[in-house]
């Protein structure tokens, strides 16, 4: 019966509805702001010209278009959280998305299809290109066809939403771990998600982490600045009871943005500090591992190092300071992370996150105590 009582359980935490409704209903909806679509996710949703111009084809055609799932807010309106950029996409064509700023965006141009040649260069309705612009009965069609929209009610368990966000935008799309974190961050706490992001493009962070163009396009260092605040605090228990790690960073992640106990203005200035000094110490190479024979540093960015030197330095935070010493000291153990038995048995190839924390979380603490 336990498995019979979970499933019963968590059943009676989440309401849903359903509604079939027109693209000229929801456009209404946009316009009167009681549909909210999050103009910030549009960094992240990367759909291609000839992908929006498919949608709004298949449209044309009487082809199914997958439901939309929105979710509902204590004011009523609709949070998007699955169909963002098929509904922004023709929100978009039609001339209505507005950017972050609420500015109207210009409506989009279409390309043309193996089916529909003619949408080639075609607009929803351009005044001074007649010729270009869809008549009033193709606009009609589009305005009547029929949406699908799944509705998770205001009910439901606060945290409901965010584990079918999750759910929906993992695997089909190509969005990764850390820009779902984002989307979540922007639907929870949007002054949260901004001071991330401007945390993110502190100089000297940046000048430690040489990841690849399309790790950052991929927000891959605004996931390493949450994994700074995430790794001192987090316990060795808390992460073998989650052997997911990127589950934990997301938990950890609403935690913060939840609660009024993370102090906006310490972790900045904490964040500050500890970047200035890594980067002083060696910079680009400070998360690269150590080669004692060469001497030098040797490889490419280590997460692993960056774990055991991000947590040992953030616990450790009020020992180091920016005197020649202490960054001589600091260089010292730096050097000292790769040669360490514990960091060399649990990295490498074949090391999960959820195997190398428990071990590196005391390592950081201990080699950046002394």
């Amino acid at each position: 019966m336990a498995l019979q009582q979970e499933i019963e359980n968590r059943a009676k935490q989440i309401h849903t509805d359903g509604y079939a409704l027109s693209i000229g209903e929801l456009m209404s909806l946009y316009r009167e702001n009681e549909i909210d679509i999050h103009p910030e996710f549009q960094r992240f949703f990367r759909w291609t010209p000839i992908q929006k111009t498919k949608l709004i084809e298949s449209i044309l055609l009487g082809i199914p278009i997958p439901p939309i799932f929105v979710s509902q807010r204590e004011d009523g309106v609709w949070d998007v959280i699955d169909g963002l950029q098929r509904l922004s996409t023709i929100l978009e064509f039609a001339g209505l998305l507005r950017d972050s700023d609420k500015n109207p965006k210009p409506g989009s141009k279409l390309l043309g299809t193996e089916y529909l040649p003619s949408l080639e260069g075609k607009y929803w309705q351009k005044d001074e290109d007649q010729e270009n612009s869809f008549d009033q009965s193709q606009r009609l069609i589009i305005k009547r066809a029929k949406l699908g929209v799944q509705i998770i009610k205001k009910e439901s368990d606060k945290d409901t939403k965010f584990e079918l966000f999750q759910r929906l935008n993992t695997g089909g799309t190509s969005l990764t771990e850390q820009e779902i974190r984002n989307c979540i961050l922007v639907m929870i706490n949007k002054e949260f998600y901004k001071w991330l992001s401007e945390i993110s493009q502190n100089g000297n962070f940046k000048s430690t982490i040489p990841v690849t163009d399309r790790a950052f396009e991929e927000q891959y260092d605004v996931e390493l600045a949450l994994r700074y605040f995430v790794y001192k605090t987090i316990t060795v228990e808390e992460v073998k009871a989650n052997k997911d790690v990127g589950k934990l960073l997301t938990d950890k992640m609403v935690e913060f943005a939840s609660n009024n106990v993370f102090d906006f203005d310490s972790e900045k200035g904490n964040f500050t500090k500890a970047f200035l000094l890594l980067d002083k110490a060696f910079g680009e190479d400070v998360f690269r591992k150590w080669d004692e024979t060469k001497n030098k540093f040797m490889g490419p960015f280590s997460i692993a190092a960056f774990e055991v030197i991000v947590t040992g330095l953030a616990k450790n935070l009020a020992n180091f300071h920016d005197t020649p010493e202490s960054i001589e000291n600091l260089r010292t153990i730096i050097k000292s992370v790769s040669k360490n038995e514990t960091f060399i048995e649990n990295s490498g190839n074949g090391k999960r996150a959820s195997t190398r924390l428990p071990h590196f979380l005391p390592l950081g603490q201990k080699l950046f105590a002394k």
